[in-house]
């Protein structure tokens, strides 16, 4: 193997470690251990992230990736807003019945403990958020809504409101406690979202000189 491939597969193999013993152990988990499940040192931790919260962020990253590469696959380009969010509701309720969904809901709640319990873990697990969250709000900047366009700032807060009600709704569904929250359900609960005046207000005008005819991707 080259070195580029020995670094890699040396990251792959932390993050796939890593994975498996933060849902396990939460904040008590330990670097050693992680390093030994990998069949490697602590040192290659520290080489390939820096730290323990540059590994715990990149496994945010690396958690985060694949689920936004398929929600921009999910969402048509061509669509107005309504259309974008229903698809997105769509794909969202659906990763509720997947069957990783259980194990992918503990490491939501053991990321969040550590982030509560390490002031140095918070603010790198909040910054891999963030920056995959920005994909989400690129998908619905430009998007045509009732003869205007979205701008980036009210796309971001229709991004936080969509993953605050969904984020709650699946976590409903997984315990049993959401009945009837079936897919037309979260595409209602979407397009309720944005008919709110708050998150759409003062959109910018569609001119006919600048018709939206594709969206911007980070």
């Amino acid at each position: 193997m080259t070195r580029a491939e020995t670094k890699e597969r040396n990251r792959r193999a932390l993050l796939d470690a890593a994975f498996h013993v933060v849902s396990r152990d939460g904040h008590r988990a330990r670097l050693d251990e992680i390093a030994e499940r990998a069949g490697l040192t602590t040192g290659a931790v520290y080489s390939l992230f820096g730290s323990k919260s540059g590994l715990l962020g990149a496994l945010v990253t690396d958690y985060l990736q694949p689920h936004y590469e398929e929600i921009e696959q999910a969402i048509p380009a061509d669509a107005d807003l309504l259309g974008a969010v229903d698809a997105f509701a769509r794909y969202y309720r659906r990763t509720c019945d997947a069957a990783d969904a259980p194990a992918d809901q503990s490491l939501q709640f053991t990321l969040l403990g550590m982030a509560l319990h390490d002031a140095e873990v918070g603010p790198r697990l909040a910054a891999s958020v963030r920056a995959e969250e920005g994909r989400l709000i690129a998908l619905f900047t430009g998007r045509r809504h009732e003869g205007a366009v979205v701008t980036e700032g009210q796309a971001h807060r229709l991004t936080t409101a969509l993953r605050a009600v969904f984020i709650g709704l699946s976590q409903g569904v997984l315990l049993g406690l959401a009945l009837g929250a079936d897919e037309q359900f979260f595409a209602d609960t979407a397009r309720a979202l944005v008919s709110g005046a708050t998150l759409l207000e003062d959109l910018e005008p569609v001119s006919v000189a600048r018709q939206p005819d594709s969206r911007v991707i980070l």
